[in-house]
Parts: C-alpha cells; structure tokens; sequence
C-alpha cells in the first residue's frame, strides 16, 4: 500500500503549501442496470489513485494544517450477514491497518463527523460538481450553523482534482508496472484476434476473442467498449455495434485495450480480413504507418505534445497529395486543413487510469505568467498513445478502389530521458508481418 500512502503524503503537501485545509474525496456511487441488478462496479479513479481501496460506499478526508496531516476512511461496516450475499468487506478497522490510514470510521457516520472535521479548516478540497456539490453545502451549513459555538466554515471550495492531475500525469515505477502487464496482456489479445480472423464470422466473435485473452490473463474488463469494425464500419471513429458479418476483401480496424488493476492500455490495429492486403488498402496503410513512425521518432522529454500530431500530419497530408485524394503544395494543404476530410481527430491523447486519462494539454500558466499558454512539455514517466489514421468515406469525387477504407493504427508511449518506450510493441503491424502471422 506505500504507493497509495506517498501520493497522500505528496496530495498533503500541496494543500499545506496552499494554506492547509480539508480533502474530501468520493468513491463511484453504485449504479442499477435494471431492477435490483447493478453494473458492475467500478471505483471512482481519484479515489481510487490515493486508497487502492475498491468497495463503495467509501470517502477519503486528510485534514491538513501546519502541524501535518490526518487521513480517515469511511467505509461500510463489517456485515457477516451481507457478506454471505455479496462478499468480503474490510470493515473501518482492517481497512485502516490494511489500507496504511490513520483512522477507519463507518460511511455512515458521516454526516455526524464531517462538520467537525471541517470545522476551521481554511478551505476545502473535493470534487466540484454533481452530487457531491450537495453534500458539502449541506455539511458547510451544519457548521455555519454552530457560529454562536465559535466554529468558523472554511471560506473557500477548491477542486481537488486539478492538485491530482498533475500528480496523475506523471506515472510511478508501481504505475508503469501495471500499464505494462496491461499493455502485454492486450498485445497478446490483438494477435489472438489476427490469428483467429477470417471472412464469414462476425465483428462480435472477434470482440468475443479480446475478451476471452483479456479474462484469462487476470484482467477481468476492458478499458473501454471494444471497437470491432470490419469494411466501411472503419469510418466510424466510435463504432460500437460489433454486429456485422466480415466480408472477404474488406480491413478490420480493432481499437481495443483490457484495463488491469485499475489502469488502462489502449491498443489499435488494422489488418485485413481475409490475411493479404489489396494494394489500395497497402497504400493507405503505410501511409498510416510512416505518420505513427514520423510521431514516435519526436515523443521525447523536452518535446511540446503537439509535436507527435504535427508530425503525424505532415506524413499523412503528403500521403493523401501522393494518391490524388488532395491537392498539393504540402504547405498549402496543411494551411488550409483539407486533410482533415480524411483525418480528423488527434494524433495522441494521455493514458493511465482512464483511457482518456486526466492532465491538461497545456502547460499551468504561459511564459511570465501570461494567459497564452504553451502545449505541456512532455516529461519521464508521462504516458500517451500515438495514433494516427485516414478514413475514406465513399463518395463521388473519391476514386472508387479507395472506397470505405478506415485505418488507424495505435500505441501506448512511455517517455523516457532518451526517447520513449512504446508498452504495445508485441502486436505486428508492419504489413508483411501481420500477413505473416495470419497464415500462420
């Protein structure tokens, strides 16, 4: 549990260096799929980032002043009873010895120890928004209540997550551990997928497939809906149906990633259906491909995020100009945006906890202090994917052999002090060597 400690410690310190004050953090709620049965649970991730605790019905507070720090965990209480139903639960005293927190108190004495906790704290640090918006007035206003006592409410609310996203975007050694199990666990589940694609079957068998490697391997849920899209599905950059039958001739595009003790991977290739690429498929594939390389080979330290997507671009604007999908010069193309008809999302996005993980883009403040700020320089330890794609709807000013060709191809990208380290590398996808692996 000393991961999930020093992230207290450090969250702590940055509310000191603020003046002190109170951390209020919520756990997911439970949610009904229908009637009395529930989709299954799944933690809050700030919560989740600081406890390493996975039951709900549970709250973090550290109440933080000069002196140091007090961290509390609310949870359920131990319930032989429930627990014959539902599972083991810790309880407020084994999560507190197990958990590494200095107190464990009931869930539901709450509202009976909040407004004393927070009781002349300077401010209070919590998830802004929602129900928990609710929750907090309701205990400010038992203390504001109690002014004739001499308790004073803290004069001010602070969203605590903008303190953990910048920790969150710089992954640990306990971290990185984790997204790269996550990462080999879903290459494996990426190849399972090749070698088992063949025209006739479903996209929902492949879907099927990832999820037979992804439970095996002990990551029990994918990071996201699985996206299984075979022919013109492709150009569709969230196609969740999975339900079409596969067509010889056709390219199958799987964005897919498993989620591992709460960390996500992220993985997307494109291979074709019957194992042999046509050649307009391959000329637009490797064009996707240079651009991936082109990105990769400026995913440093030292680098500004935009720059993986700028150089995605370039490659897959002169890719286009070089196929007669649009007009040349290079500059003016770039200027004026046409590629965007076949390329219109980001190049990368931040990985971790979430798929789309926390962390702005762009750095805290701008030089000086101004309000134009630069795109966040790239450090050791940050996470994000690279994925570039082309997607060539049909129409009629489009050449017909180019016609409802969707391709992207994505991987997860560590950056270190020389470079960065791609988690996903054990999924081909050079095209001879996806080739390779499906006729065998």
């Amino acid at each position: 549990m000393e991961p999930y400690a020093s992230r207290r410690r450090q969250l702590a310190e940055s509310v000191r260096a603020r003046g002190g004050g109170i951390v209020i953090v919520h756990t997911a709620p439970e949610v009904a799929r229908n009637r009395d049965s529930h989709y299954p649970y799944r933690w809050d991730s700030y919560f989740y980032y600081l406890t390493g605790f996975t039951e709900p019905e549970a709250t973090l507070v550290i109440r933080v002043d000069s002196q140091g720090h007090e961290s509390t965990l609310f949870c359920r209480a131990k319930d032989e009873e429930r627990e014959i139903w539902d599972g083991y639960r810790y309880g407020p005293e084994q999560a507190r010895g197990h958990f590494g927190f200095d107190r464990g108190l009931r869930v539901d004495q709450l509202d009976e120890e909040m407004p004393t906790l927070i009781a002349d704290a300077r401010a209070v640090f919590t998830q802004v928004g929602g129900a928990c918006d609710a929750v907090t007035r309701r205990w400010l206003e038992t203390v504001r209540s109690k002014a004739r006592l001499g308790f004073s409410a803290p004069d001010a609310i602070w969203d605590v997550r903008k303190i953990i996203d910048d920790m969150r975007l710089l992954k640990d050694a306990h971290e990185i551990d984790l997204m790269r199990r996550a990462a080999r666990i879903s290459a494996a589940a990426h190849r399972r997928a090749m070698s088992v694609c063949e025209p006739g079957r479903f996209e929902f068998e492949i879907e099927a497939e990832l999820l037979h490697e992804f439970t095996r391997s002990g990551a029990p849920s994918p990071a996201y809906g699985s996206i299984v899209a075979s022919g013109r599905h492709a150009c569709v950059l969230h196609y969740r149906a999975n339900d079409a039958q596969m067509r010889d001739g056709d390219l199958l595009l799987i964005d897919a990633g498993c989620e591992l003790a709460g960390y996500a991977s992220d993985i997307t290739r494109t291979f074709p259906i019957n194992g042999q690429f046509s050649g307009p498929q391959r000329v637009l594939y490797d064009i996707v491909l240079e651009a991936q390389q082109a990105a990769i080979s400026v995913t440093r330290a030292g680098a500004h995020f935009n720059e993986p997507h700028d150089a995605a671009v370039r490659v897959l604007a002169q890719g286009l100009i070089d196929c007669g999908l649009i007009t040349g010069p290079l500059d003016a193309a770039l200027e004026s945006g046409s590629y965007r008809r076949f390329y219109m999302h980001r190049t990368s996005h931040w990985l971790g906890m979430d798929v789309h993980d926390c962390g702005d883009y762009r750095e805290p403040v701008g030089p000086d202090g101004g309000p134009n700020r630069p795109w966040r320089i790239l450090r050791p330890g940050m996470v994000l994917t690279i994925e570039p794609g082309l997607y060539v709807r049909a129409a009629d000013d489009i050449p017909e052999h180019f016609h409802d060709i969707g391709i992207r191809i994505e991987d997860d990208a560590l950056v270190t002090a020389q470079g960065c380290e791609i988690l996903t590398a054990d999924v081909p996808k050079d095209a001879q060597a996806i080739e390779a692996l499906m006729r065998g």
